[in-house]
C-alpha cells in the first residue's frame, strides 16, 4: 500500500515538474531570454521520461530510447545553425523507433483503411516539398527523407486509430498530428518564410506532441 501511495505521489510530482519546466522553456521564448530556454529544454524529455517510469510496471524500453534520442534532437536544435543536421538525425531516429513500436500495435486492416490512412499524410508530403524545394538547396535529401518518415509515422497512428477507436489511440493520433504540425513549422520558419511566433508554437505543440505519445504508451502498458 505504501510503495503504491508513494508511486502515484511520485507520478503527480513529475507531472508537475514537466508542465513547470515547459511553462518555463515557452516563458523563454516569449520573453527571449536564451538561458531560460538553454536550462529548460534539454529537461523537458528528462521529466517526461521520469512520468513514464514511475507510470508503468513494464517499461518499454524502445520508447525509453526514442525518448532519449529526442533528448539529443532537443540539445543539438539549442544551436539551430551548426546543428541542424545533427537534431533532424536525431529525431528521425525517434520517429523511425515510433513507427517501430505503433507498427507492433496495428491490428489487420482492409486495403480501404489502409489507403485512408495513406492518402492525407501522402498530400501532406507532396504539399510541404512542393512548397519548400526551392530553398532547400544542400538539405533536399534530408528533409525529404525526413518528411517521409515523420509522415509515415502520421499513416501508422491514423491506421492505428482506424481500426482501434480507443481514448488512447487517439491521443496517440494527436500527438504523431502534433509532431507533424511542430516539424512542419521549424521546415517552414528554416527554410520558407520566418515567422516570430513559429518559435513559440513549436514547442507548444512538440511538447503536447511527446506528452500525448507519452500517456498512449502508459495506456498500453497498463491494458496489456
Amino acid at each position: 500500500m505504501f510503495s503504491m501511495t508513494f508511486s502515484i505521489k511520485s507520478k503527480h510530482l513529475f507531472l508537475v515538474l514537466f508542465i513547470f519546466i515547459s511553462f518555463l522553456d515557452v516563458l523563454g521564448l516569449l520573453m527571449k531570454v536564451s538561458l531560460l530556454e538553454l536550462i529548460a529544454k534539454p529537461l523537458i524529455i528528462l521529466s517526461l521520461m521520469a512520468i513514464y517510469i514511475s507510470s508503468v510496471k513494464k517499461k518499454n524500453y524502445w520508447f525509453l530510447t526514442a525518448l532519449f534520442f529526442s533528448f539529443l534532437g532537443d540539445v543539438f536544435l539549442l544551436d539551430k545553425n551548426n546543428m541542424f543536421l545533427l537534431g533532424i538525425a536525431a529525431f528521425l531516429i525517434t520517429q523511425l523507433i515510433y513507427i517501430k513500436i505503433i507498427i507492433g500495435h496495428l491490428e489487420k486492416s482492409s486495403l480501404v483503411n489502409k489507403m485512408t490512412a495513406i492518402l492525407p499524410f501522402a498530400v501532406f508530403f507532396m504539399v510541404l516539398i512542393y512548397i519548400l524545394i526551392e530553398n532547400l538547396d544542400g538539405y533536399l535529401w534530408p528533409v525529404v527523407i525526413y518528411g517521409l518518415t515523420i509522415s509515415m509515422f502520421g499513416v501508422v497512428s491514423l491506421l492505428n486509430y482506424i481500426t482501434k477507436k480507443t481514448t488512447s489511440t487517439l491521443l496517440l493520433l494527436l500527438g504523431a498530428l502534433l509532431f507533424i504540425a511542430s516539424d512542419s513549422m521549424i521546415a517552414l520558419n528554416k527554410f520558407y518564410e520566418p515567422q516570430e511566433f513559429y518559435s513559440v508554437m513549436i514547442m507548444i505543440t512538440y511538447i503536447l506532441a511527446q506528452y500525448f505519445i507519452c500517456r498512449y504508451m502508459i495506456s498500453r502498458s497498463t491494458t496489456i
